[in-house]
């Protein structure tokens, strides 16, 4: 059986999140956080468990502010990896990042973090897990 949702004669396929996911992904991998705002719900929540804080927030300006806060700036930056999925009705999203000072007196660190949100067009909750800011070891293979 699919998932297929027959109404009358037409089939209809059932929402889902994925759409969105790839949105905010391009949103933050652009660091646009106005496009990132935008795939939120105007109300949405945002409960985050960082190293050293666990947060909650409300309302998609004021989550938008805090990738801001993490991911804006002068700082070079890349998304060296993202994917998404989902499980049940929620939507699995994950990113990991690289930022390094723009004039390379310092060395590169790494975030990773991961996140499940509940919605439809857009993300009505986002609950995030992250790993923090960590140095970029390198390796005999010769990373940066």
């Amino acid at each position: 059986m699919d998932d297929t949702l027959t109404t009358g004669t037409t089939a209809v396929s059932p929402p889902t999140a994925w759409p969105v996911a790839g949105l905010l992904v391009d949103a933050l991998t652009r660091r646009d956080f106005a496009d990132l705002a935008a795939c939120f719900e105007p109300e949405v929540r945002m409960r985050a468990v960082l190293p050293r804080a666990v947060i909650d927030l409300q309302g998609a300006e004021t989550v938008a502010a805090k990738f801001a806060e993490w991911f804006g700036g002068s700082d070079r930056f890349e998304v060296l990896d993202a994917s998404a999925g989902l499980i049940g009705p929620r939507q699995y999203v994950r990113w990991r990042v690289r930022m390094w000072p723009a004039d390379r007196t310092a060395g590169s660190r790494i975030i990773e973090q991961h996140a499940f949100t509940r919605g439809g067009d857009r993300v009505e909750s986002l609950d995030l897990l992250c790993s923090g800011f960590h140095a970029e070891e390198q390796s005999a293979g010769g990373a940066r």
